[in-house]
């Protein structure tokens, strides 16, 4: 009796020293609030509706659907990614099963020679161990599991959603690729066309019709051929970009549609506070503050005394049918209490690591909130930037046409004043203008497509 008391004694003073320790570590943090504004500053009004779930039906291409779909469906690293998933979501079984009872089963066999011959002796053991969670410790470490999982699931749906977004922007480099091939064949055309009238005017005499006119025709025929050289290999390289995506072999042979998409009308983009909520990333950060509370609260607990209880129980020989009743593990049942007292300050050191493991999700999360704002912010901009600009080139496209065939016309038909230089710059303008339209129709689809992405447009 003396000697349990005396137990009981050490325990209780082992349970005062760890908890004085755990009273001078702070309590970790399991959420942030963002402080976020009423509207997006670059939005025009009315924009604050909510964001269509299906963002790719806001282009008006089917073609474009089909192969998001592709990807989603054949791309090897998002199967590597749910892979991953797979396996996030054992480890929760794994963290689970701490909290329920373990048994363990165990068989030896021996054979001895002795003078009367040999013996053979067989045992089978049976063990049962559980450790009590007094103070939620093993609790604390499945929620963040379970966390870690949460953070998983949402990683996933942000691959999912980069994914779809890569193709889509992919698949209409394609088709720009593709418009700048066929305008460079197509200026191909018209230079050879324009130098054979030049040396068949040279030869007649025309006498505004130099020789010069005639070599810089010929430049001009060689440099359009480099041009749809350059442009087929970017087509090429186009193709093979958008086949990785969706699993295939990269031989560049696949074909898009001749036109980009068209968008239909502007976006909603919902308002600031929503976003937090909707992005996947910002959902994984979320996740990530809450499973290092719950591991700071473990590590913290760490410090207390831990309370595990066993039992075993062992036969052998024809004493086997007893392993398996009840009275024979009950009367070996054995409680331990055990704390640790002195570990040079490593616990403690756990214990303050994972606070500050805490603390830096806190900031991680409010720094990629930041990030999220601003990319949306710029998404906004760009789009009513881009827009403009595309009026604006539009007109450039038709003056310049228009240029290009006053000049041709007045240096075929002889005109005073009228050379070939003013013809070449003509074209130069106009074809400039035409590629850059393509580009810059291009550059505004990827431009919404940047702004679905980072608005969080599910799929």
């Amino acid at each position: 009796m003396a000697m349990s008391l005396k137990c009981l004694l050490c325990a209780l003073l082992a349970f005062v020293v760890s908890s004085c320790g755990l009273g001078m570590l702070a309590k970790p943090k399991q959420s942030l609030k963002i402080n976020t504004p009423a509207v997006w500053s670059a939005a025009t009004s009315g924009s604050n509706q909510a964001i269509s779930q299906q963002w790719l039906e806001g282009f008006s291409d089917a073609g474009l659907r089909s192969t998001v779909k592709e990807a989603l469906n054949h791309n090897q690293n998002l199967q590597a990614a749910a892979a991953r998933l797979r396996a996030a979501r054992e480890q929760t079984i794994q963290s689970r099963a701490a909290l329920l009872p373990q048994l363990r089963t165990g068989s030896s066999a021996a054979v001895t020679d002795t003078d009367s011959g040999a013996s053979e002796r067989y045992g089978l053991s049976l063990s049962a161990s559980w450790e009590a969670d007094l103070w939620g410790r093993l609790k604390d470490l499945d929620r963040a599991t379970a966390a870690d999982f949460d953070a998983a699931v949402a990683e996933f749906r942000n691959a999912r959603l980069s994914l779809a977004a890569t193709t889509a922007k992919s698949y209409c480099n394609l088709i720009s690729a593709q418009q700048q091939l066929v305008l460079a064949q197509t200026t191909l055309d018209s230079f050879e066309k324009n130098l054979r009238i030049i040396e068949r005017n040279y030869k007649a005499g025309i006498p505004n019709v130099r020789a010069l006119d005639v070599q810089l025709g010929r430049t001009n025929v060689s440099s359009a051929q480099r041009l749809v050289k350059s442009r087929q290999l970017e087509r090429d390289d186009a193709a093979r970009g958008l086949e990785v995506l969706l699993g295939r072999y990269p031989a560049a042979t696949t074909q898009a549609a001749r036109q980009l998409p068209s968008l239909r009308g502007a976006i909603p983009v919902g308002v600031p506070a929503s976003l937090v909520e909707r992005r996947p990333d910002l959902a994984a950060s979320r996740a990530r503050i809450y499973a290092t509370a719950n591991r700071a609260d473990a590590a913290r607990k760490n410090l207390l005394p831990d309370l595990s209880l066993s039992a075993g129980s062992a036969a052998s020989g024809a004493s086997f049918s007893r392993l398996f009743q009840v009275d024979q593990l009950v009367s070996t049942i054995a409680a331990n209490l055990t704390q640790n007292l002195y570990t040079g300050g490593a616990d403690q050191a756990e214990a303050r690591a994972a606070l500050a493991r805490n603390d830096a999700a806190i900031h991680d999360y409010a720094q990629s909130s930041l990030e999220a704002f601003r990319e949306v912010e710029a998404a906004i901009a760009a789009e009513t930037s881009l827009q403009a600009q595309e009026g604006f080139l539009q007109k450039e496209v038709e003056q310049a046409a228009l240029a290009e065939k006053q000049a041709e016309r007045d240096y075929s038909e002889g005109i005073e004043g009228a050379d070939i230089l003013s013809v070449l710059e003509s074209q130069r303008r106009a074809n400039n203008a035409r590629s850059s339209l393509i580009r810059l129709k291009n550059e505004r689809l990827q431009s919404r497509i940047d702004l679905h992405l980072a608005l969080g447009g599910s799929f």
